[in-house]
């Protein structure tokens, strides 16, 4: 996949999480309740280093793919491979999908941000919901094991067990 089409499918995907994470379900928030949800930063540091983080986070990773179509910034190489794009496609499609389901099942209790004045309903997960979860973890720890480490292994040799020995990498060639 080219460089450009990537980082614009990138930049679609960032743009629909932020329409259904954010601006839909805001709005669905304040028709329910008359209110949209965002709570704002406390003054607690925690609270406040906690969005802060978030938000940079967020800024860092929309800025990645821009730079991308700016010829700024190269996407990893291992990562430019037609199957890993489309698998990442695949992964941040079903993440956006799974987000809006959460939040939905929130129902009235759904925020961002706290407010030491609300007391809302506890919303647990459910069995399905965490299986889900323990397969999207085990599937994404088999996919860095058996896959992507070895290939790297077998791409870059003696840099790539380097790497490993030094790195919070839990493979060992």
């Amino acid at each position: 996949m080219p460089t450009r089409t990537a980082a614009n499918i990138a930049l679609a995907l960032f743009a629909l999480f932020g329409v259904l994470g954010f601006g839909w379900r805001s709005w669905i928030q304040y028709r329910r309740t008359g209110s949209t949800g965002f709570r704002g930063i406390s003054g607690r540091p925690t609270d406040w280093i906690a969005r802060v983080g978030f938000v940079i986070a967020l800024v860092v990773a929309v800025a990645a793919p821009i730079l991308q179509r700016a010829n700024i910034i190269e996407p990893i190489g291992s990562l430019r491979m037609f199957w890993v794009q489309v698998a990442g496609i695949a992964v941040a499609t079903a993440g956006i999908a799974a987000t809006v389901y959460a939040q939905l099942a929130m129902g009235d209790s759904w925020r961002i941000g706290v407010d030491d004045r609300e007391s809302t309903t506890l919303v647990t997960p459910n069995l399905m919901a965490f299986a889900g979860f323990i397969l999207l973890v085990a599937t994404i720890e088999l996919q860095v094991r058996l896959v992507e480490e070895p290939h790297l292994l077998r791409t870059h040799g003696a840099a790539y067990r380097t790497y490993a020995a030094t790195s919070t990498s839990s493979f060992t060639p």
